[in-house]
């Protein structure tokens, strides 16, 4: 039954099950069994991060779990919620809510205390298999775990985020696309996935009312040391923020006898064995058991439903739920156990009072079946017609299922069933077995050790590597991922990924308004480094925090503390090494950088089957993910007109371009896309290594902010120095110059360089590396515009923020329209800005047309 049912038991969980109902004395059912696997499944228990672990013979003294909770120890202030809800909420402030009076009331502004809701999802193993429904039910689950947070909450605006390996556009001959690796026939494509996997996200935010107006696009695919690491399991990223009223962010107390109601649409045979599907490796599970893990989405049904649980709320203390969760993985033989269990209670369901779409479905396949855009519904007997009234207005489907009983027994009755038959009740087992304690995780693993050859820089010509990097989808304009959503539905959008007159989709950060009248705001960011962790796991974790960081400070965010983030990590657990490199990012993150920082991870996910294997004419192939986090960044924000962007001004004559080089001038190559277009790699990995410089930065462009010496703002990620420069020249229209002589200057330029008759061309190779290196390194770091009469003033903040000596000159806006590079007083590099642009479109134009 494990195999045949997809169940992704344990050996101790059968146990566990084998003693339990021998202690019932008798078998237990198919319904129980499937409901126990969902239950009980790595997607919804989260069991390695929650396990205890043994790491090259040394017992470690947290769990995963603890070392993130470890972040909100230390820094709970501004959270009002974490961990125990579908949503975690950032305090937030006053503001005018746009509400009815009531059903069927005026609409009117009420002035009330608002917080912030904040979740981030992932839909992996769904996108794989059927891309637009993957990616739509994604973002539709994300939403209502928005809206089932506390007693109801409001989807405001949404992020979406896709990492596949390389994309081999038909018609395109791109240097680092060897010949295609080959892949399962069941999954889609890397380019089917994002031609239809982003329609699909972006067609149910819109189509429940939401703009979309964040997110991030990786490919990676590349050998290393002899593995085949990428993404044939893509990462689909489905993340947002909404609002909720103070009164409303705590569940109430559930009493014995209350009805548990299910809230949307019907079921229907699809969706079966979504949890444990999801928490099996790529290839593993039979092509039937995949498919048939593929949930549908219908928006229309989901906005009714919130529209319920908005006039739900607009009733303020008579709000008739007492507590509220989305139906996702399992199916309601998961949402609703997870309800009664919340107060310590059990239930009893009516099988045949679920609304369903299809005949002749059986009991498992009702029960736990994960047909999309459904609640399920805590609510006291004496609110039913009042709740009733209410679903009959706004057209949107109901029903009471069951409800709870004091004794800890978790009972479903099957009407059609005679008296005597033994079917007549699917599911009668307690509460503890399913819900209990099954014998808790222990994982015992081994870390690998590598060493990677530093990069080659003889070979690599500059024109060649502008031009390569540019075209890289990673750096490459995402324009086709933005223009497929209306980004002002909702009419609280104050900044999307469009910049300037010219609207190019090269913002650091999404910004949104808190209500329809004032200027505060929230801000959201992502930042992920995952190529990185092949060389040094910890350091591509702390890279992502970092990068999220230096992307949402581009909002006016008044202190780093204020921001909040969602970690969503992702490994090929199981695989040689992978479980010692995951175990070391999370203490990286939560035992070291954040408590640094003093910023909290008050929510997050984990997806922890990133390996794809499959058979190819006898042989087995496997593509592994790496270490993969993932980090949004959430934030309050003062005034959302003061958002920086990377246009430059024009229209001031003398300007000037400061970088802020935020790695400390060590310029380390590995994971960068320079080494993936030219198939290299490097010895040293950037990282985070001193949380001080970070923080005096935040502190040192909030300042400048409030004195307005800050004109343009762009991080330096991916691509490095020459893609943020590029983009900057891209967004305002112009030529940009910039010298690289102070970033050419590192601790080994005193090396012995050998025979004095090699002397000049020794020289001229190591001042060409290190070019290379200034320009295409992707440690952190940011690059401001500001009035070159202001360069003293703006150099005495960096200075008192201890960040001075890594901030240098670099440049300035030229009115040639071309990109130009100086080293050593000569013109190494000049490019029409224009035609830099096209190759910086040309991916996205080739996958939109």
């Amino acid at each position: 039954a494990n195999q045949a049912l997809g169940l992704a038991l344990s050996a101790d969980e059968i146990t566990y099950l084998e003693e339990n109902f021998k202690r019932l004395g008798r078998n237990p059912s198919d319904v129980e069994l499937i409901m126990f696997a969902q239950a009980n499944s790595e997607h919804c228990r989260h069991k390695i991060f929650n396990a205890s672990w043994t790491i090259d013979g040394q017992n470690q003294e947290h769990s995963l779990f603890a070392m993130i909770r470890n972040t909100h120890r230390l820094q709970p202030k501004g959270t009002v919620v974490a961990y125990s809800d579908n949503s975690a909420i950032m305090e937030g402030c006053e503001a005018d809510v746009w509400s009815s009076t009531g059903p069927a009331g005026q609409y009117r502004t009420k002035r009330t205390l608002v917080h912030t809701l904040m979740k981030v999802e992932t839909h992996n193993h769904p996108t794989a298999i059927a891309p637009f429904q993957g990616a739509a039910t994604g973002s539709g689950g994300e939403i209502r775990d928005e809206g089932a947070t506390g007693i109801g909450g409001k989807p405001k605006a949404g992020l979406t985020g896709f990492s596949v390996s390389n994309l081999h556009i038909p018609g395109t001959n791109l240097p680092w696309e060897q010949k295609p690796y080959g892949k399962p026939e069941r999954i889609a494509t890397p380019l089917q996935i994002m031609i239809d996997g982003p329609l699909g996200g972006a067609a149910f935010n819109n189509e429940f009312g939401r703009p979309n107006l964040g997110g991030y696009f990786r490919v990676f695919e590349q050998t290393i040391a002899g593995k085949r690491r990428g993404y044939h399991k893509p990462i689909m990223i489905a993340g947002g923020i909404g609002a909720i009223e103070d009164i409303h962010t705590h569940k109430k107390p559930i009493l014995d006898g209350d009805l548990l109601i299910q809230l949307g649409g019907p079921g229907m045979r699809i969706g079966m064995g979504g949890g444990t599907a999801s928490s099996m490796a790529t290839g593993t599970n039979t092509a039937d058991l995949d498919f048939d893990s593929v949930q549908r989405g219908n928006p229309e049904i989901e906005r009714r439903a919130q529209e319920v649980i908005n006039q739900c709320r607009s009733l303020g203390e008579n709000n008739p739920i007492v507590s509220i969760h989305d139906v996702g993985a399992g199916g309601l033989s998961n949402a609703f156990p997870e309800l009664a269990d919340s107060a310590k209670l059990g239930a009893q369901f009516e099988l045949r009072k679920i609304p369903l779409e299809e005949s002749g479905m059986s009991p498992a396949e009702i029960w736990c079946n994960e047909s999309q855009e459904r609640y399920v519904i805590a609510i006291h007997a004496k609110d039913l017609e009042r709740f009733a009234s209410i679903c009959e207005r706004e057209r949107c489907p109901y029903a009471v299922v069951g409800h709870t009983t004091q004794d800890r027994q978790l009972q479903l009755h099957d009407q059609q069933q005679s008296t005597n038959s033994d079917q007549r009740y699917p599911i009668d087992m307690p509460m503890e077995v399913l819900l209990g304690k099954p014998p808790k995780m222990h994982r015992d693993v081994q870390s690998t050790y590598e060493q990677f050859a530093p990069i080659n820089c003889n070979d690599i010509d500059l024109k060649m590597a502008i031009e390569a990097v540019l075209q890289q989808p990673t750096v490459a304009s995402k324009s086709f991922l933005i223009t497929i959503g209306d980004r002002t539905v909702g009419g609280l959008n104050s900044r999307d990924p469009f910049v300037g007159p010219w609207q190019v989709p090269v913002a650091d950060c999404a910004v949104t308004t808190m209500d329809y009248h004032g200027y505060r705001g929230e801000a959201m960011s992502m930042g992920e480094r995952t190529p990185v962790a092949l060389f040094n796991a910890p350091a591509a974790a702390k890279m992502a925090v970092g990068e999220a960081i230096t992307n949402i400070l581009a909002a006016d965010v008044q202190r780093i503390e204020d921001i909040k983030l969602s970690a969503n990590w992702m490994a090929a657990c199981g695989q040689a090494g992978e479980d010692a490199k995951l175990f070391a990012s999370v203490e990286a993150v939560g035992m070291e950088l954040c408590p640094a920082l003093g910023i909290s991870i008050p929510v997050g996910k984990d997806s922890l089957s990133m390996a794809t294997t499959w058979q190819d004419q006898n042989q087995t192939k496997q593509v592994i993910a790496p270490v993969s986090l993932i980090i949004s960044a959430f934030a309050p924000v003062h005034d959302v007109r003061k958002t920086l962007t990377p246009q430059l001004n024009t229209e001031i004559a003398d300007t000037e371009l400061i970088l802020i080089d935020l790695g400390c001038n060590q310029n380390r190559m590995a994971g960068s896309i320079l080494t993936q277009v030219f198939d290299q790699t490097d010895s040293e990995a950037p990282s985070v290594d001193r949380p001080e410089v970070l923080k005096g930065f935040a502190n040192a462009i909030t300042q400048l902010r409030a004195k307005q010496m800050v004109l343009a703002y762009h991080d330096r990620s991916d691509g490095g120095l020459l893609a943020c420069i590029a983009e900057m020249a891209f967004a305002s229209h112009c030529g940009i110059s910039i010298n690289v002589d102070l970033l050419c200057i590192d601790a080994r330029t005193e090396q012995d360089y050998g025979d004095a008759k090699n002397w000049a061309s020794q020289v001229s190779g190591r001042r060409h590396e290190q070019t290379i290196r200034a320009l295409f390194n992707e440690e952190l770091g940011v690059v401001i515009q500001i009035e070159r009469s202001q360069r003293d003033s703006v150099f005495a903040i960096l200075r008192e923020q201890g960040i001075s000596a890594f901030s240098h000159v670099i440049g300035k806006p030229n009115p040639n329209d071309t990109l130009e590079i100086w080293r050593d007083a000569k013109c190494v590099y000049s490019q029409s800005r224009i035609t830099l642009q096209k190759l910086w479109q040309n991916t996205s134009y080739q996958i939109a047309r």
